[in-house]
């Protein structure tokens, strides 16, 4: 909101009648903030948008632990992240092109990816880490489960992780998990050819707000998080472009059918 009306933090501060430190300790997350002080700032800043502030006072007013909680400090911050991102979005797009998404998948096809860390992990760290994705995957057994798209490269479909077994068992429950209704199973075979950012997954949470949607992708760093309006965007229009690709949900499945008949 600073930004778009053109202050600096030192004028933001002074409109607040508050103190610079503050003012950047809020902005870059490392101070909580109060439902009262994004009422007050948002006024300050005269947001027009008022569903957009609703939705960031609704954030500021909850309390209290959560189950990702209990893995900080054994768990990278960005995991814990991903968690609270998921639970509080309203819709899920997902974009996979070498694994089958993380909340489909089940725990040996996991230990399978995880065993491929580098550095290589603990036994311990990586069941803690096959316990925490597990853990992520209970947000479908809500009484409401946020609408989930799938997106599926048959790339995904072939990689083994683990033996055949795995993968046959893997394929299966895939197949299990399509009859929620509220997941949507989208398979881009081979044959479609290329597609915008087909080098590296994604997941598109849909916040409260459109203002408040979220892009997370994986790099060989680790884990990074988008929100800046050009970046959800073209992250949209990358999802829409690769399901253009995709075959439909019916014959996706079908299409997953074949692919276990021939492992």
């Amino acid at each position: 909101m600073r930004e778009h009306i053109g202050i600096t933090i030192n004028e933001a501060a002074a409109l607040h009648r508050t103190d610079r430190t503050t003012v950047s300790n809020t902005e870059s997350a490392r101070s909580g903030v109060s439902s009262d002080r994004v009422r007050v700032w948002a006024n300050n800043y005269r947001c027009p948008d008022a569903q957009y502030v609703d939705a960031l006072e609704a954030m500021a007013r909850e309390r209290g632990s959560n189950w990702w909680d209990e893995y900080r400090g054994s768990l990278p911050a960005s995991l814990l992240d991903i968690a609270e991102m998921e639970h509080h979005a309203t819709m899920l797009r997902s974009a996979q092109i070498m694994h089958i998404p993380g909340m489909l998948q089940l725990p040996d096809y996991m230990r399978g990816i995880f065993a491929e860390a580098l550095p290589a992990m603990t036994p311990a760290d990586l069941e803690r880490h096959v316990e925490f994705r597990v853990r992520r995957s209970a947000l479908l057994d809500r009484a409401d489960p946020p609408p989930c798209e799938f997106l599926i490269h048959e790339s995904a479909l072939r990689m083994r992780f683990g033996d055949r077994n795995v993968l046959r068992g893997q394929l299966e429950y895939l197949l299990e998990q399509s009859d929620r209704p509220n997941i949507t199973i989208r398979v881009v075979p081979f044959d479609a050819g290329g597609f915008a950012n087909a080098g590296s997954s994604t997941l598109y949470a849909c916040g409260p707000v459109p203002a408040l949607d979220t892009v997370q992708i994986d790099v060989p760093t680790g884990v990074t998080f988008l929100h800046a309006e050009t970046y959800l965007v073209n992250y949209r229009a990358v999802l829409d472009r690769m399901r253009e690709r995709a075959v439909e949900p019916e014959a996706s499945i079908g299409f997953i059918r074949q692919v276990v008949k021939g492992i």
